[in-house]
């Protein structure tokens, strides 16, 4: 197999040697002794046992909170594009904490508080390295606890935010643009 690479790089333009190196490293041709990393992947050991992988095996049911997260998501999602208003908590129009209210409450949330002073001593405060989609970002400067918004994940090298930024605005989802802020969580309530 090996000798068929060299003439398959020599017929091959430009673009089709990308294709002939991508299809060779994934048929496994270019490499030259299986890792235990490879036998992870391929699910098989060299003595030709096979592991059971975590996608094979059965994942425990979500907690009642991890699906009302979801749901709060899923909430906060359908908002988007509604005017951002001061003290408004919905359905038409949010500030930033009212969204945050609005999605959790009519995910089963029924305890967060409505400000995001409020609601960020209500959340459990967690690592930034633990954050999951859904949970919650505060903004704070010298005076406190000033924004707070949903944590939309981790894409292209940025953390991004679904928030109700200000005045003039709409409900949208942002690049985090300042590194003045804290994670916290409604998962374990």
């Amino acid at each position: 197999m090996f000798t068929a690479l060299p003439s398959i790089v020599r017929v091959s333009g430009r673009t089709g040697l990308r294709v002939a190196f991508s299809g060779a490293l994934a048929l496994g041709l270019l490499t030259s002794a299986p890792t235990a990393d490879a036998h992870a992947t391929t699910g098989f050991s060299p003595a030709g046992e096979h592991h059971r992988h975590a996608h094979h095996q059965k994942q425990p049911p979500a907690s009642p909170s991890a699906k009302r997260i979801g749901h709060a998501i899923s909430v906060a999602m359908a908002q988007k594009g509604d005017p951002y208003a001061y003290g408004a908590a919905g359905p038409g129009s949010f500030d930033c904490s009212g969204l945050t209210y609005y999605s959790y409450r009519k995910a089963g949330f029924k305890h967060i508080p409505r400000t995001s002073s409020a609601q960020a001593h209500f959340a459990q405060r967690i690592k930034r390295s633990a954050m999951k989609r859904g949970d919650l970002i505060f903004f704070y400067d010298g005076g406190g606890v000033y924004h707070v918004g949903v944590y939309a994940g981790f894409n292209h090298g940025h953390r991004w935010v679904l928030h109700a930024p200000y005045s003039g605005t709409r409900v949208r989802t942002d690049k985090l643009w300042t590194d003045r802020w804290f994670p916290g969580t409604l998962r374990f309530r």
